[in-house]
């Protein structure tokens, strides 16, 4: 499954919420939000500084990511960017594929 890290800040009415229903109830709020697109939360830590929320978590495909991220988006209540990750198989397989690239002005 697709694995994703998720950074988040919370805009002003979003902190808002965050302080009426505390960080229990935004965890239960995203594991909701996941499992209903067939997903799982790995983890998920509260931060301060440029992010105030990271996650990672496995969906069963990008297109369930971009669903999430245009619906919170939307909501004005964060501002997010996921990251797709990939495990060291992965790589290991990218790197074994042959690319055909020549340098800009080669």
């Amino acid at each position: 499954m697709p694995k994703f890290l998720i950074q988040a800040s919370y805009t002003t009415e979003g902190t808002k919420g965050l302080l009426k229903e505390g960080g229990s109830g935004r965890r239960a709020a995203v594991d909701q939000i996941v499992t209903d697109l067939g997903g799982t939360v790995e983890a998920m830590y509260f931060a301060f500084g440029e992010d105030d929320v990271v996650l990672i978590v496995d969906f069963p495909d990008a297109v369930s990511m971009a669903a999430v991220s245009l619906t919170v988006k939307a909501s004005g209540a964060l501002h997010t960017r996921a990251t797709p990750l990939l495990t060291l198989d992965q790589v290991d397989e990218a790197a074994r594929r042959k690319v055909a690239f020549r340098d800009p002005g080669a």
